[in-house]
């Protein structure tokens, strides 16, 4: 079980969610946020193959911390068609001193499960995680 230095336990449905969207594409995002009750990571919301970056950063919650991966589709200056999955670990400025630390002490080891992220951001504020530094981190 999850103790303080290792971090929360992580729920079956988080790893199972992120092979599905890494694998089978069926996922644009996942957010997960931690149940302190069950002390575990689990799954928020899940975004469709049709959602858009902007329905993702409507997803996550002004006041709460959260962990999202995002599958970003982008072309590359060779005009070739890529895409990149972004481990995003959501933290506003305006969530609970208790939440923030939380999840900062628990973020590696969730991270570490989700084999096969390629870039990571960590975001206090919506203008830290707009599409223009998704898309200059993607390249």
């Amino acid at each position: 079980m999850a103790n303080s230095a290792s971090g929360m336990a992580v729920n079956d449905e988080c790893k199972l969610k992120f092979l599905e969207l890494k694998a089978k594409r069926i996922h644009r995002f996942i957010v997960f946020k931690i149940d302190e009750k069950l002390q575990q990571v689990t799954v928020d919301k899940i975004g469709g193959p049709s959602e858009s970056y902007d329905d993702f950063t409507a997803c996550m919650p002004a006041n709460e911390c959260r962990y999202a991966v995002f599958d970003f589709d982008f072309i590359t200056s060779e005009n070739c068609q890529k895409s990149k999955i972004f481990f995003i670990a959501w933290s506003p400025d305006t969530s609970r001193v208790r939440s923030k630390m939380l999840y900062a002490s628990s973020k590696d080891r969730f991270k570490r499960e989700l084999d096969g992220i390629q870039v990571e951001l960590q975001a206090t504020d919506p203008s830290e995680m707009g599409i223009d530094i998704i898309r200059a981190r993607a390249l």
